[in-house]
């Protein structure tokens, strides 16, 4: 029997990072220099934690080796309370700007930092700045030797600082690896690609309009991949003012109604982990069974 659109559980997912970690800071804040800013990343992400659980909802945490590193505590409580635990780099370094070898190195310390220190296993990666692309061509095949099922880094939009308005909007197996790759949903309107899934677009658009790529996307019968990070539930924060004047509105914008907004969304789920989401491409991308996009659509009909 065919899962029902609305019933389709979506991919809640949470980028673990500081406030200072941005990629759009990294011209203003020297990653020598990290260790003289206010850590907050554990207070913000124990939010999102509460609300996760006032809704009843579990989702996937993507967690940099770094964050881990500092808060052994705060991994131990995302695996405690049910949720995936999944990679997002070692020490936020965008994909494209790294040697294959120095990315390897990377995405393979941070699997065994999450790994002993939440005691769980990581199967999942996502690239700081959703930064892998033609620069990068090498990327996935390093993740599937550094032991990833897949990816979640492709943003299918045109954006100044990443993105490919050109890539598959559903998940698909990249050839060289076989590596699945799950893109962030995004909306068709009147032919064109709206990014409408997290981040700054989720902060300064209406929520209606998340919604309705959510549905969209659940009407395609694909489950719709949502991202945020902890910093954005976090109004509070200092404010990074040698950053450009661009860089600055991207970060703080809808700051202070953001934690509202997700609560609304999350409340009116159905949501779950990126494994469960994705389970039927998941499942065929161990096996390396066909293509994972055509082979996931039919396990999610079954």
């Amino acid at each position: 029997m065919t899962l029902p659109a609305t019933h389709m559980p979506g991919a809640l997912t949470i980028d673990v990072e500081e406030h200072f970690h941005v990629h759009a800071f990294a011209g203003v804040i020297d990653r020598a220099d990290w260790h003289r800013h206010e850590s907050r990343v554990e207070a913000s992400t124990d939010r999102i934690l509460r609300i996760f659980d006032d809704a009843g909802v579990h989702g996937t945490f993507f967690t940099l080796g770094c964050v881990a590193d500092a808060h052994p505590a705060l991994v131990r409580r995302i695996v405690e309370a049910g949720h995936e635990l999944a990679s997002h780099g070692q020490a936020h370094r965008a994909v494209f700007d790294q040697s294959r070898d120095a990315f390897f190195e990377d995405v393979r310390r941070s699997r065994l930092t999450l790994e002993d220190t939440g005691g769980a296993s990581v199967r999942g990666y996502r690239a700081p700045s959703f930064s892998i692309d033609a620069r990068s061509p090498w990327a996935y095949e390093a993740l599937a030797e550094a032991g990833y099922a897949y990816s979640s880094s492709s943003h299918p939009i045109d954006h100044d600082l990443y993105g490919d308005p050109d890539a598959p909007r559903h998940p698909f197996r990249e050839p060289s690896a076989g590596m699945l790759e799950i893109p962030v949903t995004t909306l068709l309107w009147r032919g064109r690609r709206v990014p409408a899934a997290g981040g700054g677009f989720f902060r300064l658009f209406p929520l209606a309009l998340t919604r309705l790529a959510m549905a969209r996307m659940r009407g395609e019968a694909v489950p719709p991949n949502f991202y945020l990070h902890p910093w954005e539930v976090d109004p509070g924060q200092p404010r990074i003012k040698d950053a450009p004047l661009k860089s600055r509105f991207r970060h703080t914008v809808g700051l202070a109604r953001c934690e509202g907004k997700l609560r609304r969304l999350v409340g009116s789920g159905p949501w779950t982990r990126m494994d469960e989401a994705y389970h039927g491409w998941l499942d065929d991308a161990w096996r390396g069974d066909g293509d994972g996009r055509a082979d996931g659509d039919a396990a999610l009909a079954g």
